[in-house]
């Protein structure tokens, strides 16, 4: 089975509002793509290529820096926010049974004006640029929560009540930016990928990639290539998300694989981490229980203990 796309048009951000008839419809093709799949295109979202690439230009300038410009933006350099900054190759582990992964990310974690931004020449704009991106990214994923609300016959602000603190430090949600540098596939270490298998860990996941790599796991088990789309934003549901629904929205494994050995090209993409409030209490939401209650925080926390290693 395919990833499934659908046209966004109707709610996109370019337009103030959708009719009951558009958000039915958009909410059943969500629905089936969602507990089908578990990922989903969207086009027409009002989110324009050329937005995307900026942020991907600004941030591959600051990838191609010196790592010893890089390093004061390191992750876990900002006590008000350890997940913001810069993550080097081979830091994180994402299938922690595999070697480090081969990819670089800048984290932009917080919008609190004190948090420090790489700012040198070089680099110009940047913290402007990835803030605008973090709130179109957010605007859209408001609209898709509500939409996955109606979807299940719930009311459509019972996801979005535990997302109200979207950029602050009291909530996790994250816009990375992911560099892939070239690759000597024949001398990577013995199963090392450009990104473990892994799924994600808040409620979705926004994704904009400029070229093929990325493989996702089927319900039968085998990984299927996931295509670049131009203009349209892949989607996953993550692990919050499937416990939140018990089950009825799926949390899906993927993965980033090395390329062909003779290929020296780069990877870039922008995954928009939508994660609950640090506070937000994730309980099943059909009153079963079956996943025991788990505070988003303190969920978050452990898997990036699993991720980069419990120091």
């Amino acid at each position: 089975m395919s990833i499934p796309v659908v046209d966004f048009s109707a709610y996109g951000l370019n337009e103030k509002a959708a009719t009951d008839e558009q958000l039915r419809a958009l909410s059943k093709e969500l629905k089936k793509a969602l507990t089908e799949v578990g990922f989903v295109f969207l086009k027409n979202t009002g989110i324009a290529e050329e937005e995307v690439s900026r942020v991907m230009d600004t941030s591959k300038t600051f990838f191609l820096l010196p790592d010893d410009l890089k390093r004061p933006f390191s992750r876990k350099s900002f006590e008000n926010n350890p997940n913001h900054g810069w993550a080097p190759l081979e830091t994180e582990r994402l299938n922690p049974r595999r070697c480090g992964d081969l990819k670089e990310a800048f984290n932009a974690a917080s919008l609190n004006p004190d948090i420090k931004w790489p700012s040198c020449d070089a680099v110009k704009g940047f913290q402007e640029i990835q803030t605008s991106f973090f709130l179109r990214c957010k605007e859209l994923s408001l609209r898709v929560l509500r939409v996955m609300a109606l979807s299940l016959g719930l009311d459509p602000d019972v996801f979005l009540s535990a997302h109200r603190l979207i950029g602050t430090d009291e909530n996790g949600t994250t816009l990375r930016s992911l560099y892939y540098p070239p690759v000597n596939s024949e001398k990577a270490k013995e199963g090392q990928l450009r990104c473990g298998e892994h799924s994600d860990y808040g409620t979705i996941t926004l994704l904009f990639q400029n070229s093929d790599g990325l493989q996702v796991r089927r319900r039968s088990g085998e990984f299927i290539c996931a295509p670049t789309i131009p203009g349209a934003v892949l989607i996953n549901v993550a692990d919050l998300m499937q416990r939140w629904t018990s089950d009825q929205f799926v949390s899906v494994l993927h993965r980033v694989l090395l390329p062909p050995v003779g290929d020296c090209s780069t990877r870039q993409s922008l995954a928009f981490f939508v994660q609950p409030d640090d506070e937000a209490l994730i309980t099943c939401c059909d009153g079963s229980n079956k996943y025991p209650p788990v505070s988003a925080g303190a969920y978050l926390i452990e898997r990036f203990n699993d991720s980069y290693g419990r120091n």
